[in-house]
């Protein structure tokens, strides 16, 4: 600054360092059927990701939820007198065919914030879809959402409904979003094991492990995503169309049964007809619950589940010990389990790479995810600076301290802060002469990322006391 007048003259100098702007960790990505697939202007919504933040922007983007048929009978006493109905269960899948609506609802009600959701189509459409053309839709609307960068995990649950009944292409399908979170690294993949409802746990676990399924996807892979299991019995009702459900082949809306005991009685019947749902929104939800209130490195299990009776199948310690651990090549699989007392709750907070000893815990996957974009993005400056003692000491000094930020609220291990991270950076160290020469700078960081306290053994000791 020239002075030119005689006066007194102020100047700030910043005295710190830049800091690191920590990114979101739990804003997932919802891909699936919708009602609407174009706006007000007539434009497609199809393969647009659109940012949300309650149940109220998705009706506005996307409309309502997928309406189903039912049919019932009625059931007479000796005299002829309707006294109940029965519902024709032949007709009612175990899940909705379109569970989009309902799974970001369940995202919201465990606690979820932002989202994006991609619509992939209409309901209409999706009726008369083969399992190969909606694959390839979902394949599309990965390929959308990769471009968005503010998305941390990737929710697959729709295609559970559209494509329960092919395991292959469905497992396919979660190959491909690992694979998307391996190249951006910014991301993790929560996966519905497809539940049978009716076959064995071991049947549905081994269509998840042993076909051309997940082991498709290179193992460096597997560290980036997480299954869980089984399906869950919500709070929800189904919803449904009133001219599509009938009594006696009698449409429900019909004028002879408007206003009627029976039209009463069958509304009755159909609230407690429950949305049966994969548990991963649920689970993004509670990705986003625990982040919030305890940090991306505390594992998102021991806690429960909201809005649910519970899950579809009652799992026991013999079950959960073949899900948790696969010795020959890891995929565990995190059992949502219900305990008496204590309600519905997450048991297990392992990656698929369930043999790996560096990443088998879904905490120290997003604490990685978490430091390495947050740190990316927050050295981008330090881009056509002079490659110099200088900018290498601005550059550790500021990752040094978000780095201590994060170990002082116990996400790294170490009783002093040289035993839960380093930073290093500089000539011989990271860097030779040719680095700087090519205009190459070398940032090398380790971390002790703490893990969870998965089994705790208690030692206890007895000491007699002679009488």
């Amino acid at each position: 600054m020239q002075l030119k007048t005689p006066n007194v003259y102020v100047q700030e100098k910043s005295i710190f360092p830049p800091s690191v702007a920590e990114v979101a960790t739990a804003i997932p990505a919802f891909i699936g059927r919708t009602e609407v697939q174009a706006d007000g202007a007539g434009e497609s919504l199809v393969n647009q990701p659109i940012r949300i933040t309650s149940m109220v922007e998705f009706e506005r983007w996307f409309g309502g939820p997928y309406l189903e048929s039912f049919s019932f009978t009625s059931v007479t006493d000796a005299e002829g007198n309707v006294v109940d109905v029965k519902q024709d269960l032949a007709s009612v899948p175990a899940v909705s065919p379109f569970i989009l609506y309902h799974c970001v609802a369940h995202f919201f009600a465990n606690g979820g914030g932002a989202c994006h959701v991609v619509s992939v189509g209409n309901y209409e459409d999706g009726a008369t879809a083969t399992d190969s053309d909606e694959k390839a839709l979902f394949d599309d609307a990965l390929k959308a959402i990769a471009k968005i960068d503010e998305v941390t995990l990737l929710v697959l649950s729709d295609a559970v409904a559209r494509l329960h009944d092919n395991t292959t292409l469905y497992y396919a399908l979660a190959d491909a979003a690992m694979a998307q979170c391996a190249k951006l690294k910014d991301r993790f993949t929560l996966i519905d094991t497809i539940d049978s409802i009716t076959d064995l746990i071991s049947e549905d676990m081994d269509a998840l492990r042993g076909t051309a399924t997940i082991t498709g996807v290179g193992m460096n892979n597997l560290k980036y995503g997480a299954s869980y299991y089984p399906y869950l019995r919500t709070t929800m009702s189904r919803t449904y169309d009133e001219s599509q459900v009938t009594l006696d082949g009698v449409a429900m809306d019909d004028s002879s049964l408007e206003g009627t005991a029976l039209h009463a009685l069958l509304k009755t019947k159909l609230s407690s007809q429950y949305m049966v749902l994969p548990p991963c929104p649920a689970m993004a939800g509670i990705y986003a619950r625990v982040d919030g209130s305890r940090g991306v490195w505390k594992a998102p299990a021991n806690v429960s589940v909201s809005d649910v009776m519970g899950p579809v199948r009652i799992i026991d310690n013999t079950e959960q010990m073949d899900m948790n651990v696969d010795t020959v090549a890891g995929k565990s699989i995190n059992a949502i389990r219900a305990f008496t007392g204590k309600g519905t709750l997450v048991w297990g907070a392992r990656t698929l790479a369930g043999n790996d000893n560096e990443w088998r815990y879904i905490p120290v996957r997003r604490l990685f995810n978490l430091v390495e974009e947050s740190v990316q993005k927050a050295t981008g400056f330090a881009v056509f600076e002079p490659n110099t003692p200088f900018t290498w000491l601005k550059l550790k000094t500021m990752i040094e301290s978000y780095l201590e930020g994060l170990w002082k609220q116990g996400a790294l291990f170490g009783e002093v802060r040289e035993q839960a991270f380093f930073v290093n950076v500089g000539l011989g160290q990271t860097m030779t002469e040719a680095d700087i020469n090519n205009g190459i700078m070398n940032i090398e960081i380790g971390l002790a990322a703490v893990r969870p306290a998965e089994f705790i053994v208690l030692t206890f000791s007895h000491k007699s006391v002679s009488s």
